[in-house]
């Protein structure tokens, strides 16, 4: 990954909570935002061969994280707990960025009410959640950057779960940046496209190469595109910016 300048503005001693941030592009965010001085907090949620646990306090211990918390973010009060934690521990929040997700893939036909809640709850509840607790932590002139996707402007084939819970983090952006721009919180969003990561990496080859046919730069993202997007908005360059989708899909969608 492409080092960010440790000097861009405005970023060094501020806090930094990353959600599912134990891998992917949350690993990728958290040591960019360390490498500019950020104090991070890193999150992940318990699972039973204790993967995300061992990967988070990797990622806390290369990058000197300042925290790190397991936290289901589907789960209000627990959300509301981590909140008091970076809170109590580092002082409050400058930088929020809500990048938790889970996909389970189904034709409509196919898909279960289980498959449908587990990624509504998840990737959409849990960014509701998480932006409520927040407010109450958040400083002023604070920044919140959430984690969308092409498939919630485009609905893709068996995605029904997934584009919906991206397309409703697209309008609940818009509404916490009206609401919070009286404390000078800007609210944005970023939607990658097929990005390289453990997740893009399950696809079939064909299905893969398809996706990429249509792609007009010719190539997968890079965790590194998306990363760069998400500290421009966080940094003072984007400080009039608020309620905006920035795209990261290399031209798939325009």
């Amino acid at each position: 990954m492409t080092t960010p300048p440790l000097d861009l503005p405005g970023l060094r001693d501020r806090v930094v909570l990353v959600t599912g941030s134990s891998r992917g592009i949350g690993e990728g965010l958290i040591r960019a935002f360390a490498r500019c001085g950020a104090r991070c907090a890193v999150n992940f949620v318990d699972d039973p061969a204790g993967r995300n646990r061992a990967d988070a306090e990797r990622v806390a211990t290369e990058t000197g994280a300042a925290l790190t918390v397991e936290c289901d973010v589907a789960d209000y009060d627990a959300v509301g707990r981590m909140m008091d934690r970076v809170q109590q521990s580092l002082g409050g929040l400058d930088v929020l960025v809500n990048n938790a997700g889970v996909i389970r893939d189904r034709s409509l036909k196919k898909m279960t009410p289980q498959d449908w809640q587990a990624v509504l709850q998840v990737n959409l509840t849990g960014t509701f959640n998480c932006l409520q607790h927040a407010t109450r932590v958040l400083r002023p002139q604070g920044r919140i950057v959430n984690l969308s996707s092409v498939s919630g402007q485009l609905g893709f084939f068996g995605q029904a779960n997934y584009s919906a819970s991206k397309a409703g983090v697209l309008a609940l952006t818009k509404v916490a940046a009206r609401e919070l721009a009286k404390n000078g919180i800007t609210v944005n969003a970023v939607a990658p496209g097929f990005v390289d990561t453990d997740m893009s990496r399950t696809m079939p080859e064909d299905v893969t190469r398809r996706f990429l046919e249509q792609v007009p730069l010719g190539r997968l993202g890079a965790v590194e595109d998306v990363v760069n997007a998400v500290l421009f908005l966080c940094s003072p360059y984007a400080s009039y910016i608020t309620g905006q989708v920035i795209n990261v899909n290399g031209g798939f969608h325009m």
